[in-house]
C-alpha cells in the first residue's frame, strides 16, 4: 500500500468557485487531526510561471522561500497550514512542456514520437507525485486549475485518470467542486449545471468521489439526494459549501458538513481523532469582535484587481485580529494622486502603505503619498517598490536632489538613488531572473525593526531587480533616513527608517508573504498598533 494518499480537486461550471480555499480548508482539518498534509496547484496556462504575468491577468505572483514565482493560491495554502511551500507545489503547462522538450532534445525518448499521451501525462504524473515521494506527507492534495471541459485542462484530467487506476481507489480520490445556482425568478436551486459538469468529467474517464457544491442558499436533503442519484455518488458525499462572510469560516463549515470525515473514510484512514481548531477559532473570534478600528490607505497601481495585493490584505486581517482591531483598507490608485489632492484623499487615514509594483506608471502619486505620510507623522510602511519610493521622496524633498529617481523609471536621472542590481544589468531573459526567495537580513541595534522582530538576524522573501544605491547612503543617513537592515553578504540595504518619525519603515523584501493565521507578521502587527495610536490622538 502506498504510504502517501492523494486527493484531487477539480472544478466545474465556472471559474473562481474557490477550489483553493476548499483544498486549504480540507488540508487544515486533516492537519488538525494529526496528518501531515501539503497542497499543490496545477495551472493549465502555458507560461512557465506567473512571474511575467501582469497582475491584472492573474492577481499577485506569490514567492516561496526557494525562489519560486507561483500562483496566489499557494499563499492561501501557507496561510491556512502555517507551513512553507516550494517550487514543487506549483506546476504549469509551460513547465511541463519545457521539461518534456528538453528531454526530447537530449535524446531521452530514444527516437520515439513524443506525444501528449504518454509523454506529457507521464511528466504531469511525475510532478504530482514528487511531494508524495519525499515521504514527508501522509496526504497530498492536488488542485487542478481551470474548469473541467477546458481544452488546456484535458492532459491534467487524463493524468489524474491514469493515477487513480495506478494507485487504487483507497489511495487516490477526486473531489469535484461545482455550482448549484439559485434562480430568483423560479425561487429554487438548480442542479442541472452540476449534472452537466459531472457528465463532462465522466466523459474524460474520471468519476468524482465527492461533490462539493457552492451555493448561496442551503441545499436541502432532497436536492442532495437528487445530486447523488444523477452524479453517481452517495448522498453523504454531497457536501454543501454555502457562501461565507470570510474565507476563514470555511474550515468550520467543512467540518460541520463532514468533508474531512468522508475523505478519510474513502482513503481508509483513521478518523477517530477530531480536529482541534481552538487556535483557529480564537483568531476568528478576535477578527469578528474587534475593539477598535483603523483606516489604512493602500496606495497601489493595480487596485482595480484586489487580488494583485492578496497577501497584503490578508496580512492586515491577521495583524488586525492579533490586535483586536478592524482594519479598513482604502484602495487608492496612485495614478489618481497629485500634489493638490493628496491631503483631501489621505487626511482621514491612520496609516499609509505604499505597495509593490513595477514600471513607471503611477510613480509620482506614490511619491506624494510617501511625502504626506512623512510630513504629517502618519505611520508609513513601504514594501519593495514602496521602500524605493520612500528613498526617492526623501532624496528629492529633504536632500534637495530634485530629479532623484530610480533608473527603472528614468535611465538618465542625475541622482540614481535606486539603481539596477549589478547582476541584473546584462540580462536578456526576464522570467525567473529577479532576486527571488528567502535572503538573510541583519538588523541594526536600537532600530525599530529590531525591536519589532526581537532578533538580530531575519530571513525574508524578495522579488526585485533594483536596489538602494550605496553611493548615496552616507548623504541620506546624515539627513535622517537610516539603513537599519542589510544583507550580511552583499551589504544590500534591506530596511530604511526615519527615527524622528513616529513609525516610518521601508523594506525591500515582502513581509506579507510570510504572514499566516497562526503567525501574523510582526511588521504588520506593529504597523497596525502604530495606526491605532495615531487614531487615538
Amino acid at each position: 500500500m502506498n504510504k502517501t494518499k492523494y486527493v484531487f480537486v477539480t472544478g466545474g461550471v465556472t471559474s473562481s468557485l474557490g477550489k483553493g480555499i476548499i483544498a486549504a480548508s480540507l488540508a487544515k482539518l486533516l492537519q488538525e487531526r494529526g496528518y501531515s498534509v501539503t497542497i499543490q496547484k496545477l495551472d493549465p496556462y502555458i507560461n512557465v510561471d506567473p512571474g511575467t504575468l501582469n497582475p491584472y491577468e492573474h492577481g499577485e505572483c506569490y514567492v516561496t522561500d526557494d525562489g519560486a514565482e507561483t500562483d496566489l493560491d499557494l499563499g492561501h495554502y501557507e496561510r491556512f497550514l502555517n507551513i512553507p511551500t516550494s517550487q514543487a507545489n506549483n506546476v504549469t503547462t509551460g513547465r511541463i512542456y519545457q521539461s518534456v522538450i528538453d528531454k526530447e532534445r537530449k535524446g531521452d525518448f530514444l527516437g520515439k514520437t513524443v506525444q501528449v499521451i504518454p509523454h506529457i501525462t507521464d511528466e504531469i504524473k511525475d510532478r504530482i507525485q514528487i511531494l508524495g515521494n519525499t515521504g514527508n506527507f501522509d496526504i497530498v492534495i492536488t488542485e487542478i486549475g481551470g474548469t473541467v471541459g477546458d481544452i488546456e485542462s484535458l492532459p491534467y484530467v487524463e493524468a489524474v485518470r491514469q493515477l487513480l487506476w495506478e494507485l487504487g481507489e483507497e489511495n487516490a480520490i477526486v473531489i469535484h467542486l461545482t455550482l448549484v445556482p439559485y434562480l430568483a425568478a423560479a425561487g429554487e436551486l438548480k442542479t442541472k449545471p452540476t449534472q452537466h459538469s459531472v457528465k463532462m468529467l465522466m466523459q474524460s474517464g474520471v468519476s468524482p468521489d465527492i461533490l462539493v457544491c457552492r451555493t448561496e442558499h442551503e441545499i436541502s436533503e432532497s436536492i442532495k439526494r437528487k445530486l447523488a442519484l444523477f452524479c453517481n455518488v452517495k448522498q453523504e458525499d454531497v457536501i454543501e459549501s454555502i457562501d461565507a462572510k470570510t474565507i476563514y469560516d470555511v474550515p468550520n463549515l467543512m467540518l460541520k458538513e463532514g468533508l474531512d470525515t468522508v475523505v478519510l473514510k474513502k482513503l481508509q484512514l483513521p478518523s477517530d481523532k477530531l480536529p482541534n481548531l481552538n487556535a483557529w477559532n480564537c483568531f476568528l473570534k478576535k477578527f469578528k469582535n474587534p475593539k477598535y478600528t483603523v483606516e489604512i490607505g493602500l496606495i497601489g497601481k493595480y487596485v482595480e484587481l484586489r487580488d494583485a495585493y492578496k497577501s497584503i490584505s490578508e496580512a492586515f486581517i491577521h495583524a488586525g485580529s492579533q490586535n483586536e482591531i478592524k482594519v479598513n483598507i482604502h484602495w487608492i490608485h496612485s495614478e489618481e494622486l497629485n500634489v493638490e489632492d493628496v491631503p483631501g484623499k489621505l487626511k482621514h487615514l491612520n496609516g499609509i502603505l505604499v505597495a509593490p509594483g513595477f514600471g513607471g506608471r503611477g510613480i509620482e502619486g506614490k511619491i506624494e503619498a510617501v511625502r504626506y505620510a512623512r510630513e504629517n507623522n502618519i505611520p508609513f510602511l513601504g514594501i519593495c517598490l514602496g521602500m524605493q519610493m520612500a528613498v526617492i521622496e526623501f532624496a528629492r524633498n529633504v536632500l534637495g536632489l530634485e530629479d532623484a529617481n530610480s533608473t527603472e523609471m528614468d535611465e538618465k536621472t542625475p541622482y540614481p538613488v535606486i539603481d539596477i542590481m549589478e547582476d541584473q544589468k546584462d540580462l536578456t531573459i526576464y522570467g525567473g531572473t529577479m532576486r527571488l526567495g528567502a535572503w538573510d537580513c541583519k538588523l541594526e541595534n536600537n532600530s525599530k525593526v529590531k525591536q519589532i522582530y526581537k532578533s538580530d538576524m531575519i530571513s525574508e522573501r524578495h522579488r526585485h531587480r533594483y536596489e538602494f544605491n550605496d553611493t548615496y547612503l552616507e548623504q541620506i543617513q546624515n539627513a535622517g533616513m537610516i539603513a537599519t537592515g542589510k544583507n550580511p553578504k552583499t551589504n544590500l540595504v534591506e530596511v530604511v527608517e526615519i527615527p524622528s518619525h513616529p513609525w516610518f519603515v521601508g523594506v525591500q523584501y515582502h513581509p506579507e508573504y510570510k504572514s499566516t493565521v497562526l503567525n501574523p507578521h510582526p511588521l504588520f502587527i506593529d504597523f497596525i498598533k502604530a495606526a491605532l495610536e495615531h487614531s487615538l490622538k
